[in-house]
């Protein structure tokens, strides 16, 4: 700036030395214009200067809260990736004194699954016999029903002989089925009384003794009039004695002597009576 005045102070003296008096006048006016025009441009810079450093201060300031706040930033990452490795490592040495516990239940689960196929196996199988079982009872049953609707068409008579048979063979609750089946079929036959009979008699031998009185009474109450009742009625005193009922009995057995006294059974009742205190 000092080299431009001097210049200018040259150029107003060759000026002066040259121009007239009015036109110097008119130069020192430019040149005072000038003056003040960059007295003002250097006022406008110093300002200029002084928000520019307190701008670049405001800056810094900025700049190195930032840089503080970052450094604390990266060192909390820091310690929370080195609290993270330690975790990770305590991790690891847990996994590792777990390894055995793991590989211990997976050991028994698998043999659990064989002892369970071995299970299975043996239930298929037993499922299978079980099923040969059912056929076989399944025959059975078709052989009997076949042997049921075959009994269907005899006739009563052949009927009766059947359970009679069935009864002498020992097999008691064969023959009380026959004779059930009979009086079933017929409950108005003359050999009716003598089923009642016979089926008492099945469960006298079965020791079944309150049945057998019943089966007795049967005979004894509706058929008054048939040669069995005789036979009935002794074998229902017999059965009232084996079960200590003796009061039953001696009545049972006067009556028969008193409705039946020239039948054998009568003579039996004359007897027992003697004996039965």
């Amino acid at each position: 700036m000092k080299v431009s005045y001097s210049v200018q102070f040259a150029l107003l003296i060759f000026l002066t030395g040259c121009a007239t008096q009015g036109s110097l006048d008119t130069v020192r006016k430019d040149i005072d214009s000038v003056k003040t025009r960059l007295f003002s441009v250097e006022r406008d810079m110093g300002g200029m200067r002084s928000d520019l450093k307190d701008g670049l201060g405001s800056v810094e300031k900025n700049v190195k809260a930032d840089v503080f706040s970052v450094r604390k930033m990266s060192a909390d990452i820091q310690a929370a990736i080195d609290s993270t490795k330690g975790e990770l490592q305590s991790l690891n040495g847990r996994l590792d004194d777990m390894s055995p516990l793991i590989k211990k239940p997976t050991e028994d689960l698998k043999r659990y699954r064989e002892d369970a196929d071995k299970r299975i196996f043996a239930l298929e199988d037993r499922i299978l016999k079980q099923q040969g079982t059912v056929d076989e009872l399944s025959k059975k049953l078709d052989e009997l029903m076949k042997v049921k609707a075959g009994d269907s068409q005899i006739t009563p008579d052949a009927l009766y002989m059947k359970g009679l048979e069935t009864f002498k063979a020992g097999d008691m609750p064969s023959a009380r089925e026959q004779f059930t089946k009979f009086l079933e079929q017929n409950p108005q036959h003359d050999l009716a009384a003598n089923a009642h009979y016979w089926i008492g008699e099945t469960y006298y031998s079965e020791k079944n003794h309150e049945s057998a009185i019943l089966a007795y009474q049967e005979v004894i109450k509706n058929y008054p009039g048939k040669e069995k009742v005789a036979a009935a009625m002794l074998k229902q005193a017999m059965t009232f004695r084996e079960i200590n009922d003796t009061k039953s009995a001696k009545y049972v057995l006067k009556k028969l002597v008193e409705g039946f006294p020239k039948s054998e059974e009568a003579k039996k009742a004359r007897d027992l009576l003697k004996v039965i205190k």
